[in-house]
């Protein structure tokens, strides 16, 4: 089996190498991802100039474009032989709504589009605490070796958001939810000329049961999307 791994934080970010490690023994892994940090950057492509390609070893290629850029050019012309595309783990969580926001999930919604499965994985940040990249790739392995195992339906992909937790606790529950369906609060700062969204992620809707409920309270958020 060959993995394609990608993210929107960038290559090298440490998401990236907690990725590459969650995936290691699944299957042969590739990276080809951003130069660049481009969180938030939803499904942007490249088409008005060239992608430059830089190969950083054996395996790990950096590409000057977007997460769906580097699918593209991936699947198309590095590594078209892959057979799943991995997106992350992403520095903050992609909930709800996020998805049609974020790069993460961008790139992983590219390769459904061109008939390659995918998961997308991202890690709820909670302010004050710090990532504990190993942990995280952890409680991804198995979550990777499950998901792998299983044929998905054309159109569909995973969307997997991990909890913040507090230092030494236990592994985190993974539970299938829904997506909540609810917009992300909007509010904006004046200063002078200038509007600065200032919107408090922790505040989000809560619908009993989705995914951002269940990352919130401190379990894994598993959820298939389904594009088509």
């Amino acid at each position: 089996m060959k993995l394609l791994l990608t993210n929107d934080d960038g290559y090298g970010a440490p998401g990236l190498e907690a990725l590459w490690a969650a995936a290691e023994g699944l299957g042969e892994r590739i990276i080809v991802a951003p130069s660049l940090h481009l969180s938030g950057c939803s499904h942007q492509v490249t088409t008005h100039r060239p992608l430059r390609v830089v190969r950083h070893g054996e395996n790990r290629y950096a590409v000057d474009g977007t997460p769906a850029d580097c699918v593209r050019v991936a699947l198309h012309r590095l590594v078209p032989d892959a057979d799943w595309v991995l997106s992350g783990i992403n520095q903050g969580g992609n909930l709800g709504a996020d998805v049609y926001i974020s790069g993460t999930v961008a790139a992983v919604r590219e390769g459904v589009l061109h008939g390659w499965p995918g998961i997308a994985v991202s890690h709820y940040h909670r302010k004050g605490r710090e990532f504990r990249w190993s942990e995280a790739a952890d409680w991804v392995r198995p979550l990777l070796a499950e998901k792998l195992a299983q044929p998905l339906p054309a159109g569909a992909f995973w969307n997997i958001n991990l909890p913040h937790l507090d230092a030494g606790s236990p592994p985190p529950e993974a539970v299938d939810c829904p997506l909540d369906p609810a917009p992300l609060p909007l509010s904006y700062r004046g200063e002078e000329d200038a509007l600065h969204y200032d919107g408090d992620y922790h505040l989000r809707h809560h619908g009993e049961g989705t995914d951002v409920d269940i990352c919130f309270g401190g379990r894994i958020a598993v959820t298939k999307i389904k594009l088509f």
